[in-house]
């Protein structure tokens, strides 16, 4: 008899080929390249890392996840350095458009540096080492981010292996956070006028403030944010952002989980029509992730991300996924795996 979950994978499959050639078609009438030549729609670079005299291990994130994520994803001869986008750190200038200059400023000193990272020992280190071992490298995931959401629009979707830094405001950093660039590439697609509308669904563990607090009164942004209420940061005044609030208790499991999302983005999606999905996909959710104190497992985030893709091609809207928060080591291996799965069911093709 053959495997049942593999069975259900095979039909999901079939279910989503018709589609995926109709979408092609529309997303492409731009001059076209050989699909064997042109890259994936997936933006990654080594400088995402980040390498800081060991102080790196004094917070639980793995500060070399992305690195991970991208040569399991070699592993699996499913991409390499050469066909896949290399984005520019973001430059100042683009920064200010999301941040405030004093904030910027505050980024000079170490302590606040310190606070945002929440590696304490920061605070004794010379600015020119945080900004060139710490600061620099979110700079290219926020340029990541940018690529990736134009990208999508281009392409149909996109996925960083980076990014998704949501705690980030206007005017204050924190849990990891230093920029918000979730908020600068919604802010810069309003801007060049790329969009009228963004949906974004935020299914990391912890509440997504940041960019909640930058949209308070943003009536074309509709935010779906899926987190563990009993956890930081308990923002109460940034929910007033949120239009389709889902709170978990601590430690819930896989089917009232992906019950709960899906009944969300079917919700949010019947009443709001966004031009772009920006897929904030944290892996904290995991069991025994010691932030998330959530109970899904590997296979349960993997079905999650295939909903949200799968309810973005129904609806025709670009999505562009961010990988966030996750502390665990074998969050790397998950999202490969994830990837490797929307590929094998043609929610996502070159």
């Amino acid at each position: 008899m053959e495997n049942n979950t593999a069975s259900i994978k095979r039909k999901r499959k079939v279910e989503f080929l018709k589609e995926r050639k109709a979408l092609e078609d529309e997303i492409t009438s731009e001059p076209q390249e050989s699909v064997v030549t042109r890259p994936w729609p997936i933006v990654y670079r080594p400088e995402y890392n980040v390498h800081f005299f060991k102080l790196e291990k004094l917070h639980p994130f793995d500060s070399k996840k992305w690195k991970h994520i991208f040569n399991y994803l070699v592993e699996a001869k499913f991409i390499t350095q050469d066909n896949i986008i290399e984005p520019q750190e973001v430059s100042e200038e683009q920064l200010l458009i999301a941040h405030t200059e004093k904030y910027l400023k505050s980024l000079k000193w170490s302590f606040n540096v310190a606070a945002i990272s929440e590696v304490c020992p920061l605070v004794a280190v010379p600015n020119y080492f945080v900004q060139k071992c710490y600061l620099r490298p979110m700079r290219y995931h926020v340029g990541g981010t940018l690529e990736a959401g134009f990208l999508a629009l281009r392409r149909g979707w996109s996925i960083n292996i980076g990014g998704g830094f949501h705690h980030a405001s206007e005017t204050k950093g924190g849990g990891f956070c230093a920029y918000a660039d979730i908020s600068l590439l919604v802010k810069l697609l309003f801007q060049s006028k790329s969009i009228s509308t963004a949906m974004i669904v935020d299914l990391d563990a912890h509440q997504g403030n940041g960019y909640e607090k930058d949209f308070m009164n943003e009536t074309r942004i509709f935010i779906m944010d899926v987190y563990n209420k009993r956890i930081y940061p308990r923002d109460e005044k940034a929910k007033e952002a949120i239009r389709c609030r889902i709170e978990l208790a601590p430690y819930t499991e896989d089917q009232h989980y992906l019950e709960k999302i899906e009944a969300g983005l079917e919700r949010s999606l019947r009443s709001f029509c966004p031009d772009i999905i920006v897929y904030n996909a944290g892996t904290d959710v995991l069991l025994n992730d010691p932030l998330g104190l959530l109970a899904i497992s590997p296979q349960g985030i993997i079905r999650r991300d295939e909903l949200v893709f799968m309810k973005a091609r129904e609806r025709r809207v670009p999505i562009v996924m961010l990988t966030s928060g996750g502390y665990l080591k074998q969050t790397a291996r998950i999202i490969a795996d994830s990837i490797l799965n929307l590929a094998d069911l043609g929610l996502i093709s070159r």
